[in-house]
């Protein structure tokens, strides 16, 4: 059998082809020489299945694109407070490129516009690196955000540099207010660099899906950033990453995302799905015209708003039970799905609610696939809170969801096979 999903992108992207609306980015020569009628889809699951449609294997520059995955690399890098000092998390409501710092500290308003991005790549990289040796960082990261060696395309970089007067202009006033640290000339050739790494829609769709993957290449496996910085990212994202269209975009797609002047467009839903778009016109916001439509469609077909997130907590505690009868009834709390903390606080609730005359208590997690650091402890909290009550507690856990459990003091809990095994104990 085929599979739908290729059907399904291609369909999509033939209802966005005919739209002819939209401008080249033609203040950058190189840029301007595009095809418009280049198009292209791409999915990328969070396991490393990709799927696309039209053209995805196309070579185009990354341009700020690769602005989120520089402030991942910076975080990484710095640390959370040396990156923070520096760069604001606020959005702007204005253009990328608009000159926008906050009056008295002159710290750019967030990473994602030109004044932060510039910034940003400054602390990409461990102190002390030479311009050289912090590129070479920058696009050995963004390579393994890829899952391949990706290079610069040198004729874009160029011209682009021909025409940074204006970026050069807000990296002289950041030097000025102490922002940066180095000779503003050579971060702006630095920063020219990494929007000049050439990628295909395939390649950003992977490394959307990194970011959806908690920082693991779906691909590669390898880790490229930690968890606390993909949060951060994907938040700012979220706030900031299509400009002065971020509202719009919030509330009508709902997906963290990032635009490129040369046409690319990502998002990243996190545990889900890294999505990329290309097709080179732009509208007035400098995103692509049929990048955003196709977003918008799939949004809307495929339920994919971060705010769309399905009521599964009430179907946490699958079942609620007795085996056995007399001295020998075991009390069973059957779980399942992913928990969180909602999912959690069903399994609190219907534990106090019970209240076990039972000495034996399980709880059973064999239909369990996920838990988060906040439902484990919930979890293990009530066993220790029911083990202080004069219970016996067992653990059914045959794919360690929660390896080596402690309840911590006063709790004990034996695992166990399955159900059975409790039940004979």
């Amino acid at each position: 059998m085929r599979s739908v999903i290729p059907d399904y992108l291609s369909e999509a992207v033939g209802r966005v082809e005919s739209d002819a609306s939209g401008q080249l980015a033609d203040y950058i020569p190189e840029l301007a020489a595009a095809d418009p009628e280049r198009l292209g889809a791409v999915f990328a699951t969070v396991d490393g299945e990709v799927y696309g449609a039209g053209d995805v294997d196309t070579e185009f520059t990354i341009q700020s694109i690769s602005k989120p995955f520089a402030y991942a690399l910076a975080l990484a890098d710095r640390g959370f407070d040396p990156v923070l000092a520096k760069v604001g998390v606020e959005p702007s409501g204005e253009a990328f490129n608009h000159i926008s710092l906050e009056s008295d500290t002159g710290r750019p308003f967030n990473p994602m516009i030109n004044a932060g991005a510039i910034t940003t790549h400054s602390l990409a990289g461990a102190e002390g690196l030479t311009p050289t040796e912090r590129v070479e960082r920058v696009v050995r990261g963004l390579s393994a955000f890829a899952g391949r060696e990706l290079r610069l395309d040198e004729a874009v970089c160029v011209s682009e540099m021909e025409h940074a007067n204006r970026n050069l202009a807000i990296a002289y006033m950041l030097r000025g207010y102490g922002i940066l640290a180095e000779d503003p000339r050579a971060v702006v050739e630095g920063y020219t660099r990494q929007c000049s790494v050439l990628v295909t829609a395939r390649d950003l769709a992977m490394m959307a899906a990194t970011l959806a993957n908690r920082g693991v290449n779906p691909l590669s496996g390898e880790r490229v950033v930690g968890e606390r910085v993909v949060r951060q990212v994907l938040s700012v994202m979220s706030t900031c990453g299509m400009y002065d269209a971020a509202g719009d975009w919030a509330t009508q797609v709902g997906i963290p995302a990032k635009s490129g002047v040369a046409g690319g467009l990502i998002g990243a839903l996190p545990g889900q799905i890294g999505i990329a778009t290309f097709s080179p016109r732009l509208d007035a916001h400098g995103n692509s015209v049929r990048g955003v439509s196709l977003f918008e469609r799939f949004s809307s077909d495929m339920g994919l708003h971060v705010m769309d997130v399905p009521p599964a907590a009430r179907a946490i505690v699958r079942s609620n039970h007795v085996v056995g009868d007399g001295p020998n009834a075991v009390r069973v709390f059957e779980l399942q799905g992913g928990i969180g903390f909602a999912g959690a606080e069903r399994v609190v609730r219907e534990t106090v609610n019970t209240a076990p005359e039972e000495v034996r208590v399980v709880l059973d997690l064999s239909r369990v696939y996920a838990i988060d650091d906040v439902a484990r402890r919930m979890v293990l909290e009530v066993v220790r809170r029911l083990t202080l009550d004069g219970h016996e507690m067992y653990l059914v856990d045959p794919e360690s969801i929660l390896p080596d459990p402690d309840p911590g003091d006063g709790g004990r809990v034996t695992v166990v096979r399955d159900v059975e095994h409790a039940v004979m104990a």
